[in-house]
């Protein structure tokens, strides 16, 4: 006959028991802590734009160009009182940062359209726009400062990081990343990825030859002595990023338009640019520098930036990452001096670097940029690259084609 098998089933201890609920209501006390944590804790990144009225300025157009004195003049009016605004304010731990993107002239007023940046848990996002709106309004309605606004014209929307990167990567001269200092081309250090999106290496024949700056999604200038052989815009490539090789984003080059008035062999109009077959997709880590007004200033003494894939020393090797270098604008008359040039530095020029040497541009830097932040730490295009003697020798500072010299040659082959 058949007989099933019989187990007999024995209880666990009372104190096994009591074991395994206290595992599992540790392991549920961990899963809902991470939870609360994650959703309510922990900080997110929120961006917002928005816009209101600035009244009783009359209309001008200049307000609308981005590089303008009155642009830049407003902008940095309003951008530091939303900054004393948030700065304190009983949110100032979650402030991350707040600017102008545009400005749009109006019959007697303007329209100033913002972009902000702020970190906030999870739970509290809804509660975060309504204090970042009331600090705002409170801020317009003060009216403390040198310009008056308009309270109800407010407007603020939440937006994608994406959206929010493109915003900024769309206006010139910003950069994304930025190191905290500028380390010590020759006498360089490497840079970060995306602190210069706008420099270029412009290849002949797939190798590095010179530099250039970004100034649209077309176009960039360069020295003109980089086409010494040959123009031919087929035996050309540009690309961008940190690293000099593998190329990053290559483009292929449609034209290129020389100075009418530079002859090889001499300094004067040493500046060229180049046309793109195709457009270049502005990223974190590439855009445009903005191009100077022909009235702007640059002083002898302001501290400037010189980057490149230039050789770090004369005769010496050329790196595979991006160098960039502190220096400062120096008097032509000091440049010009009899133990410096002697006369050689024309008005169209600027030399930058130190008397003393040690740091400068180098071969290889040619055409690339010299760039200055402004007061709003919007960077501009000084310089380009242009000659010298050796590399940061003493008396012997790099000499660069002055951009505000030539700005309206610039706008008349380009555009821009």
């Amino acid at each position: 006959m058949y007989r099933p098998v019989i187990v007999s089933r024995r209880s666990l201890p009372l104190w096994m028991i009591a074991l395994i609920v206290i595992g599992v209501l540790a392991i549920l006390g961990i899963t809902i802590g991470l939870l609360v944590h994650f959703l309510a804790i922990e900080n997110r990144i929120y961006y917002y734009r928005g816009s209101f009225k600035v009244l009783d300025i009359p209309y001008n157009k200049n307000y609308e160009k981005e590089t303008s004195p009155e642009n830049n003049y407003l902008s940095k009016i309003l951008e530091t009182e939303m900054s004393n605004a948030f700065e304190s304010s009983n949110i100032y731990r979650q402030y991350i940062n707040s600017q102008v993107i545009t400005l749009v002239p109006e019959n007697n007023n303007v329209n100033a359209h913002i972009w902000l940046m702020f970190r906030a848990p999870r739970a509290m996002k809804a509660n975060t726009k309504g204090r970042i709106e009331s600090i705002l309004r409170q801020m317009l309605r003060k009216n403390s400062g040198p310009v008056r606004t308009d309270p109800e014209s407010l407007t603020l929307t939440e937006i994608s990081k994406a959206d929010a990167e493109k915003i900024i990567n769309n206006r010139c001269g910003r950069r994304a990343r930025m190191s905290a200092t500028y380390d010590r081309v020759k006498g360089g250090s490497s840079s970060q990825e995306g602190e210069w999106p706008w420099q270029a290496s412009l290849k002949r024949n797939g190798k590095h030859y010179c530099g250039a700056s970004l100034i649209s999604e077309r176009y960039l200038v360069t020295a003109a002595h980089c086409f010494k052989g040959t123009n031919n815009p087929k035996n050309y490539t540009v690309s961008f990023g940190t690293r000099v090789s593998p190329p990053y984003m290559l483009h292929h080059v449609q034209r290129i338009i020389v100075h009418e008035n530079y002859i090889l062999g001499q300094h004067r109009n040493d500046i060229a640019i180049i046309m793109l077959t195709e457009k270049v997709s502005f990223k974190n880590d590439v855009h445009r520098i903005c191009l100077p007004e022909a009235t702007q200033i640059f002083p002898p003494g302001e501290g400037v930036v010189v980057t490149g894939w230039g050789a770090l020393s004369y005769e010496g090797e050329y790196p595979v990452l991006l160098q960039k270098a502190p220096v400062k604008i120096i008097d032509t008359a000091i440049c010009n001096a009899e133990e410096a040039y002697g006369g050689m530095v024309e008005d169209e020029m600027l030399c930058a670097g130190y008397i003393e040497g040690n740091i400068d541009a180098c071969h290889g830097d040619s055409g690339g940029p010299l760039v200055h932040p402004n007061s709003r730490n919007i960077w501009y295009l000084v310089g380009i690259v242009s000659w010298g003697v050796e590399c940061g020798k003493v008396n012997k500072p790099g000499v660069y084609v002055r951009v505000t010299s030539y700005r309206s040659w610039i706008a008349s082959k380009t555009g821009i």
